[in-house]
């Protein structure tokens, strides 16, 4: 097996940290970037334990100049992973500019700039992977999702519009769309608007998520998964563009799609998960 040079942006936790670590393991050189190198202990005393070929950098993707300065080296890297994001949760109504600014700042306009860093190197050398981690929201929106479902709708259109850009050049682009996972510390750095907590609409959204986890009646799957998928996304020139992962993601995107109006998948949707608020 080739071993490549990989970034991955958001590694201290969650997929990132589970997709370092596996590749990693498999003898990939894994260039591990986060805002805060002290909250990747953990990642680091693995790295050390296991003499894991893992390199920790700083990387903080609404700052240009660290985004800058972590992928200077953008043509001695193979592979970029855009993993790292944040979502806002709460009635659309509550969002104020800010925080759907910051929303956007971190998971849209955060990977456009690791993708402008490595471009043009990757042009002119003529091969390059980008692996971009979106949503199930991003295919289909849930309610009391809408600012974090507008930024991975987003981050879906640019990687569609790249992939066609980038294909004559030889770079590869894919996206990752997990379902609902176990814990993968992501819930951790939910940000909810002022006023939520408490409010009838969080009420309403606390029925949705319940009646959303109750549709197959099984505990979330295991967030290795995701990882592996977005291993094979960035080793496996065969791979999907898109990639699902989940039982819940595959229902929601089928039903979507296969719904000859919205009001007709809307209506579904209650009805299955027995949600009438």
């Amino acid at each position: 097996m080739t071993h490549l040079r990989i970034l991955i942006t958001g590694s201290n936790s969650g997929f990132g940290l589970l997709t370092g670590l596996t590749l990693a393991r498999q003898g990939h050189h894994v260039i591990a970037t986060m805002r805060d190198l002290d909250k990747g202990a953990a990642l680091a005393a693995t790295a050390e334990a296991e003499k894991l070929p893992i390199e920790m950098r700083t990387l903080d993707v609404c700052d240009p100049a660290s985004v800058e300065a972590a992928l200077a080296d953008a043509a001695t890297i193979d592979v970029l992973i855009n993993n790292a994001g944040f979502e806002v949760q709460g009635g659309l109504e509550m969002v104020d500019d800010e925080l759907m600014q910051k929303q956007l700042d971190t998971n849209v306009i955060g990977p456009l700039r690791t993708i402008r860093a490595v471009m043009p190197a990757w042009r002119r050398r003529q091969s390059g992977v980008i692996v971009n981690v979106s949503s199930t929201v991003g295919i289909v929106a849930t309610p009391y999702g809408g600012a974090y479902s507008a930024s991975k709708f987003a981050l879906e259109g640019m990687s569609e519009a790249l992939y066609m850009e980038a294909k004559p050049d030889n770079i590869r682009v894919h996206l990752i769309e997990p379902g609902r996972f176990a814990t993968t510390n992501f819930g951790s750095n939910i940000v909810r608007p002022d006023g939520w907590v408490g409010s009838e609409l969080e009420n309403r959204q606390i029925a949705f998520r319940k009646a959303l986890s109750n549709l197959d009646g099984k505990a979330p799957p295991d967030p290795q998964s995701v990882a592996d998928a977005i291993v094979n996304a960035a080793i496996n020139p065969a791979a999907p563009f898109r990639n699902l992962v989940g039982d819940d993601a595959v229902m929601l995107a089928s039903a979507y799609k296969a719904a000859p109006t919205y009001e007709d998948f809307e209506a579904g949707i209650r009805e299955r998960l027995d949600w009438h608020i």
